[in-house]
């Protein structure tokens, strides 16, 4: 039976290293953010208020394609990022920030309440929670440099978004990563201990959760 996966987080925290590696485990389609070809972007982290509606709704068309795209996939399917994060998170703290109007704001949130009556609902979200620390160690690391200017303030605000939008999140199960202590991109015990508690969590298992003695040195 296709599987539908999600997996969400900050930015930075691994989204797409991850849906690399659990889609050639299990042998799934891909589907990855359009970070790179946003034309916005770059504009945005200059200036979020003047870039920020438009930025976000960049984002919303485009992901209303990549769930076209999956829909139409034969295979099951993970997905780098969803359209809840778009607004719960991403455009919710633009408007709560001062970052987008309340006109513009309203505009997105109808236009994704619209939506959300017609795309699948995931069988699995994986949230990667990583600290602000983490977050611009990783960013560093993949050298993009429009997101050299990243304000630390401006993660952490996310991360609380992030934690107020997950613990209320109940759509579909949630498995939570600790992607502070876990590096599947270097330890293949760490890719290992995560492929598992996927496949547990898909097949409906309970309380599939991550132990710090699973991964402790």
């Amino acid at each position: 039976m296709k599987k539908f996966i999600t997996i969400a987080g900050n930015i930075g925290a691994g989204k797409s290293s991850l849906v690399a590696r659990l889609s050639q485990e299990l042998d799934w389609q891909p589907f990855y953010e359009p970070v790179t070809n946003n034309p916005y972007l770059a504009d945005f982290y200059q200036n979020m208020p003047a870039w920020g509606f438009h930025s976000q709704v960049y984002f919303l068309t485009h992901r209303l394609h990549v769930y076209h795209d999956l829909s139409e996939s034969t295979s099951s399917v993970i997905l780098d990022r969803s359209l809840y994060e778009d607004a719960e998170i991403f455009a919710k703290n633009l408007y709560l920030n001062g970052n987008m109007s309340q006109r513009d704001y309203e505009t997105y949130a109808a236009l994704y309440q619209s939506l959300l009556c017609f795309l699948p609902t995931p069988d699995l979200v994986i949230y990667l929670r990583a600290s602000v620390t983490t977050l611009q160690q990783r960013i560093h690391l993949r050298g993009r440099e429009y997101e050299r200017s990243i304000d630390p303030a401006y993660l952490s605000q996310l991360n609380k978004a992030y934690e107020n939008w997950i613990s209320s999140f109940s759509l579909c199960p949630v498995l939570t990563v600790p992607a502070d202590n876990l590096d599947f991109v270097s330890e293949p015990k760490h890719m290992a201990l995560i492929l598992t508690k996927v496949q547990d969590k898909i097949a409906g298992k309970d309380e599939v959760v991550f132990l710090p003695e699973e991964y402790s040195a």
